[in-house]
């Protein structure tokens, strides 16, 4: 792919940051767009301050979902009591650029300190930024979770909808949690679907080297859970977008577009295909996207 024609030095950091699989950004960034939007709803922002804002967190996004992605690898790349690399056991993982000894740790480290100095230089242009620091422990610990609870997408959720909370504080100056508190839970249990899907891909190989997700956790009853977990989502979207004075293309769309997505998800998915996993994983974007529309 086009990464591959970039200077051999550098397109192992790009497969770090995983700039050839957007997907991860697009998640980390649809909460902060729905509450800044929201935010701006209810406050009667202007165009240009909604953008700016967006802009803002989108670039964010952008270098926090890297640095996840390095200090996720960086935790990852030995497991104690195993001989080698996690990604020797696990076959979709194995090429990646810490395991495969393409970028050292050492080097590694240093390149995340990079992003986290990008990451607090967006931060101090908000007024909240010590809402916005306090989730560092989740992105940290997150990677730590599947060894020790089969719910580690849980501490995922809770760290990839933080930006609900972020975007409305910052667009607010207070963080309302009758209004913005719902899309965070919903969001949580949003996450939980799109996850478990994705974890799918790899149960074989989890099983064999002993971590846990949700994927395993749930087995064949994985269908209902997600169902209930969709229900949640699809709830708690209804509720915030009611105490935010959200109109009729909000319920068709936010709430409405987002349900028949997400039936359509669990009505088609072969949790036994990786590939069909994959794809119904990314299609979240697309859900992320319903749900911003209804409220623009």
């Amino acid at each position: 792919n086009w990464i591959d024609r970039l200077p051999p030095k550098v397109a192992p950091y790009i497969y770090l940051l995983r700039l050839d699989k957007p997907i991860g950004t697009w998640l980390l960034f649809w909460p902060c767009a729905w509450s800044i939007t929201l935010a701006a709803s209810a406050t009667n922002a202007s165009v240009t301050q909604t953008g700016a804002m967006l802009a803002l967190f989108g670039a964010g996004a952008l270098t926090m979902r890297g640095a996840g992605c390095v200090i996720n690898d960086l935790w990852d790349r030995d497991i104690d009591d195993k001989a080698g690399s996690i990604f020797i056991y696990v076959e979709r993982t194995k090429v990646r650029p810490i395991a495969s000894g393409a970028i050292s740790p050492a080097k590694a480290i240093a390149f995340l300190g990079c992003q986290l100095s990008v990451g607090l230089a967006v931060l101090t242009q908000l007024n909240c930024i010590f809402l916005g620091a306090s989730s560092l422990s989740l992105v940290v610990s997150y990677p730590l979770m599947k060894r020790v609870t089969y719910w580690p997408q849980t501490v995922l959720g809770l760290a990839y909808n933080w930006g609900a909370l972020l975007g409305w504080s910052a667009m607010t100056g207070s963080l309302d949690l009758a209004a913005i508190g719902p899309l965070y839970v919903g969001g949580v249990a949003w996450t939980l679907v799109y996850d478990t899907i994705y974890a799918h891909q790899d149960k074989a190989d989890d099983v064999k080297i002993g971590v846990k997700s949700t994927a395993l956790r749930f087995g064949d009853k994985t269908t209902e859970w997600l169902t209930g977990f969709s229900s949640v989502f699809v709830s708690m979207t209804a509720l915030s977008g009611y105490m935010c004075g959200q109109g009729l293309p909000f319920y068709l769309l936010s709430v409405g577009g987002v349900a028949t997505h997400l039936a359509w998800q669990l009505k088609t998915v072969n949790y036994n295909d990786p590939a069909d996993c994959w794809n119904k994983f990314k299609s979240n974007t697309w859900t992320g996207g319903l749900l911003w529309s209804g409220i623009v």
